[in-house]
């Protein structure tokens, strides 16, 4: 391409000098004068009188006519050969630029390979972080679960246990409560003994003086009835339904000591239903001692009975 450049700009150059250096053509040109011929000639005899016709005019003479000269022979121009040097420089720059481009290529394959093996080796490490973590939180749910479960089972022990120790002092408990009744029972004999000598002392004493009759005879006292009816009912708990056909009723044989303090407590009529006879006879139970009369005396044995509705 330089050399084709260079051999272009040349014939340019020659070919404008060339057409700026041509000669113009040269034209000659002779005249001919007719009476300047005449006058070099000698003259010419005289001829005779004619009358001749008018002169015609001379023809002029041809004038005459140089050839054109021969067009100008084009010039092969040789292209100058193109300077080494710089044919060597731009090699070697296109070199350069190519070596830079397959550099380059090769860099940006290189770091493609680079993010590639990165982003596996991410990958791989993500997947063994998580498969670590995994394990570890498996490793954790199962310690825990095994911690609860021997929590659990501790607190099942303990639970058993307790419920064991429970058992055992329930047992001591009812042991020293069946005791305690034996003791109160016989206790209660011996005051109940004490006080049916004291009240039969009282009953003869009273029968040496005409007032036997008298003191045993029935006093109906209703206020004495309706205050332990309602000292009862204050204390009485059932949860179940009151609403029951027939009104169940039930009768316990209640049997009290002077002061009102309750001796024994026998149930005489049953209801029909467990649980209202249980809650009726604790009720009563709860009331010891129980209000006594106006006068200031008690019944020594007394009937109470309770229907359903009379709890409501």
């Amino acid at each position: 391409m330089a050399a084709g450049v260079h051999a272009a700009l040349l014939a340019f150059l020659w070919i404008g000098v060339s057409w700026q250096n041509t000669e113009p053509v040269s034209v000659e040109a002779e005249v001919w004068d007719m009476k300047t011929e005449a006058a070099a000639a000698p003259p010419p005899p005289a001829p005779p009188e004619e009358v001749a016709p008018p002169p015609l005019p001379e023809p002029l003479p041809a004038p005459r006519v140089t050839p054109p000269p021969p067009p100008p022979i084009e010039q092969k121009v040789t292209p100058k050969p193109p300077d080494i040097a710089l044919e060597r420089e731009k090699q070697r720059k296109l070199q350069r630029e190519e070596e830079r481009k397959e550099r380059e290529l090769a860099e940006r394959e290189e770091q493609k390979r680079q993010n590639l093996a990165e982003k596996k080796a991410r990958e791989k490490a993500d997947k063994l972080a998580e498969k670590k973590e995994r394990d570890a939180a498996e490793k954790l749910a199962q310690k825990k679960a095994q911690e609860a479960e021997r929590k659990a089972q501790e607190l099942a022990d303990k639970q058993a246990e307790k419920k064991e120790a429970e058992k055992l002092a329930a047992a001591e408990k009812k042991k020293a409560a069946d005791k305690l009744a034996k003791v109160k029972a016989a206790a209660d004999d011996r005051q109940m003994k004490a006080l049916r000598d004291a009240e039969m002392a009282r009953i003869t004493g009273a029968g040496t003086n005409g007032t036997a009759a008298k003191s045993t005879a029935p006093r109906s006292d209703p206020g004495y009835v309706a205050s332990i009816t309602s000292a009862i009912k204050s204390r009485s708990s059932y949860a179940g339904d009151t609403d029951m056909p027939g009104n169940p009723k039930v009768v316990f044989r209640v049997e009290q000591l002077p002061t009102g303090e309750i001796i024994s407590v026998r149930k005489t009529k049953s209801s029909g239903i467990p649980e209202f006879d249980r809650a009726v006879e604790n009720a009563i139970n709860k009331s010891s001692p129980l209000p006594k009369k106006k006068d200031g005396t008690v019944e020594r044995s007394l009937e109470v009975g309770f229907s359903m509705k009379d709890l409501n």
